[in-house]
């Protein structure tokens, strides 16, 4: 909302929004930009605001004052945030759409990364923090391709369709689909479904861009006959083909082969054959928006200079002892992906997961046996309680059991009370293991800010 805010601004609206508890760094950055910040909810203050239009975000429900109000005054216009995007900038550009389960932000930032390079002017919305990008949001340039992140959740409270609904793709490129957001979603069927309804919405002359690799895309995408489909993977039958990758600590490095000829040699410092996907499906989707019949016009020469989205297996500590990294991790296929990447390029290391069951999913106890498979891969595991466990009851995911059964498969397993606990207890057998340390954090919130904490004093 607030990136979403800042897009607005700069298409010359006078923008304001409501909330509680606003904060830094968003807060400063809205300041700076001439959006008018109003804390708490009020139907009243609202009522004589007589503004031109309300977009409504998808945490506030009924019961929200100012939703109340909204909807016993329908002379007072509301839409949604994909409604407000789709209405007011995306109808008219090009439009890259970045959907599935994992790697969304990253790959958006990579698209938007190529086509700022290749000299296209593009505007951007991710739900990050790019460390490539001068900002999470710009217009671009009137008429540019538009490159947004795809989000499958929920719209508002009074339309539960997925956002990407909404993002008019011209190219609509889906990385991955997996079972997520245990709270809207039922299962994988549902989940299936919601995609299913995204590809109905890409024109006859528009493209799909789909991980070739995936079973489940790769099923969805067969019914597609409206418009053509591009696949990308390491497999030979793929449109466009991710051969020779190699991981050592220094990096990774991958050819980049289009329908059978060399496109690029890509050697940078993103972890992880998922990232190479990444920069895979961003490359193609990216150069299918500007020619349709030959995505190797883009040049990729700048991936060698990409730093990544912070927060997304980001180094923090990179001592011969010592490697701290903080990753978003939320899903157990991520903590996967990630610890297998770090056991690559640290083979020497004694690898330590230490995670927070945060997200609405990994609160739950739906995929527990999943994520205490991925942790497993890890020499130590460090867990605290699920987020809001009380509130889930028995539907809470279990730390207390998960680390009885890490302990049972040989690790080090320890589950702290409260984040300081955990971070104590770090800090207790720091120097004592005789090999040097990898301590990744995997958390979509703060971690009760012990990353940086352990980070400045590790």
């Amino acid at each position: 909302m607030g990136n979403a805010a800042l897009l607005m601004r700069a298409l010359g609206h006078e923008v304001m929004g409501s909330d509680v508890g606003i904060y830094p760094p968003m807060s400063d950055h809205l300041q700076r930009s001439g959006v008018t910040m109003l804390e708490g909810w009020s139907a009243e203050r609202l009522a004589k605001l007589k503004t031109d239009l309300v977009v409504v975000g998808n945490v506030a429900s009924r019961g929200h004052p100012e939703v109340e109000w909204l909807l016993q005054n329908p002379a007072q216009k509301y839409v949604s945030l994909p409604e407000l995007l789709r209405n007011y900038l995306l109808n008219d550009r090009k439009n890259l759409v970045v959907a599935g389960t994992h790697g969304k932000t990253t790959t958006t930032c990579l698209a938007t990364v190529l086509l700022r390079a290749n000299g296209a002017s593009p505007g951007w919305l991710v739900g990050g923090v790019p460390r490539d990008l001068p900002d999470s949001s710009a217009p671009g340039k009137s008429g540019a391709p538009f490159v947004i992140e795809g989000d499958e959740y929920d719209s508002a409270f009074f339309d539960k369709r997925s956002k990407f609904i909404q993002y008019l793709p011209q190219v609509l490129a889906i990385n991955n689909i997996e079972f997520d957001h245990a709270d809207i979603f039922r299962d994988l069927e549902d989940v299936l479904r919601t995609f299913s309804h995204g590809l109905r919405v890409v024109p006859g002359n528009g493209v799909v861009v789909a991980n070739g690799d995936d079973k489940n895309v790769e099923e969805l995408v067969k019914s597609v006959t409206w418009c053509p489909v591009v696949r990308v993977g390491v497999g030979a039958t793929n449109d466009a083909v991710i051969a020779d990758f190699k991981e050592t600590a220094e990096g990774s490095s991958f050819t980049l082969i289009w329908k059978g000829r060399e496109w690029a040699k890509v050697k940078w410092a993103l972890p992880g054959l998922f990232n190479a996907r990444n920069a895979a499906v961003a490359a193609v989707s990216a150069g299918l928006l500007l020619n349709s019949a030959d995505p190797t016009v883009l040049k990729l020469n700048v991936l060698s200079e990409f730093q990544g989205v912070m927060r997304r297996q980001q180094v923090l500590v990179n001592r011969p002892d010592l490697v701290v990294i903080e990753d978003f991790g939320h899903h157990p296929t991520a903590l996967a992906c990630t610890l297998d990447s770090l056991r690559t390029r640290y083979p020497q290391h004694e690898l330590v997961a230490c995670f927070e069951p945060r997200s609405n999913t990994a609160a739950r106890k739906v995929m527990q046996a999943e994520f205490q498979e991925a942790l497993a891969k890890a020499d130590a595991i460090y867990l605290v309680p699920a987020h809001r466990a009380e509130k889930l009851g028995s539907e809470s995911f279990n730390s207390v059991a998960v680390v009885a059964a890490l302990k049972a498969m040989g690790r080090s397993a320890f589950v702290a009370p409260t984040a300081k606990d955990l971070l104590a207890e770090l800090h207790a057998v720091t120097g004592k293991s005789k090999r040097p340390r990898c301590v990744v954090f995997f958390s979509n919130g703060s971690f009760g800010g012990i990353i940086s904490q352990y980070a400045q004093k590790a």
